[in-house]
């Protein structure tokens, strides 16, 4: 097992990450699925929908909540997520002299499967606790690898030929780190996870449709009964939840982002009642639509 990473290797990302970015705000970078996240103060609970990917606090702290679970990451932890999850998420900790610093970077599950299968990597234990959300002491291997995917930030000439070389082996240190075992169950072939995943993925492009649970089932080679307790236990939350957040979060994604109202985005997600829509987007997101959106646009 890799040690945990010097404190000094993570100031060292810090600076590092304030030379892209020290303003409060979500950023994107120059580095394709590479996010840089700051606030100069602690933020209300947020429902949002993360994808597989690793994040890093740098500094600050925030909290994760999803199904009954609830996790606090602190400056020098990296959090994996291995399916897309519908949580509530906040930073707990930052202030104007010392912002919650984090980054965000999206890994190709196609490239997970590859690395498993050149590393000759087996699927984990039976009696592996599989864990959507995993959180760990981030080590330095690790550290080290992040640093070089910020310098090229800098050295964009290199992006092309030096980013899938760095991709991969994050992953590789991944799976070589204490998170390891929740990358090779999600890659097992003909796993519940990858089964799950498959149906999740489908689910992505097809929300908008009406979707009858035995099929999804179908789709995942399960009873009904194995199908709902699998997906539950997964994503902490059931079949039919996951896909009403998921035209929820796309509604309000519309919203704030092409500026549609609220009939509009209700209908482009599949809602045949506007009442309906509204009472489950309150109900998610703890305010009607319009004033949600509201909120948000304030906070950008």
């Amino acid at each position: 097992m890799n040690e945990v990473t010097d404190q000094n290797n993570v100031q060292g990302l810090v600076r590092q990450a304030l030379k892209v970015e020290h303003r409060p705000g979500d950023h994107s970078t120059r580095i394709p699925g590479l996010t840089l996240h700051l606030r100069n103060n602690p933020t209300d609970p947020l429902h949002c929908i993360y994808t597989l990917s690793l994040a890093v606090v740098l500094q600050g702290e925030k909290q994760i909540s999803y199904g009954n679970q609830t996790f606090s990451c602190t400056e020098g932890q990296l959090t994996l997520t291995t399916f897309d999850l519908p949580v509530v998420s906040h930073v707990t900790h930052a202030t104007r002299h010392k912002p919650f610093i984090g980054l965000v970077l999206k890994l190709d599950y196609n490239l997970i499967l590859q690395v498993c299968s050149e590393l000759k990597l087996n699927k984990p234990a039976g009696d592996i606790a599989y864990k959507s959300i995993s959180v760990e002491n981030l080590d330095d291997g690790l550290t080290d690898a992040l640093k070089r995917l910020l310098n090229l930030q800098h050295e964009t000439r290199f992006v092309d030929s030096l980013l899938p070389l760095l991709e991969k082996e994050i992953i590789i240190r991944l799976m070589e780190s204490p998170h390891g075992p929740q990358l090779r169950y999600l890659a097992s072939d003909g796993s519940p996870g990858s089964q799950i995943l498959k149906v999740v993925a489908w689910l992505k492009q097809n929300f908008t449709q009406s979707i009858a649970m035995d099929d999804l089932a179908g789709r995942a080679n399960m009873s009904g009964s194995a199908f709902r307790q699998h997906f539950k236990s997964l994503t902490g939350t059931s079949p039919l939840q996951y896909l009403k957040t998921l035209r929820l979060q796309e509604a309000r994604d519309q919203m704030l982002m092409n500026r549609l109202d609220a009939s509009q985005a209700s209908s482009l997600v599949g809602y045949e009642s506007a009442s309906q829509f509204s009472r489950e987007y309150s109900r998610l997101f703890g305010l009607p639509p319009s004033k949600d959106v509201q909120q948000l646009r304030r906070l950008l």
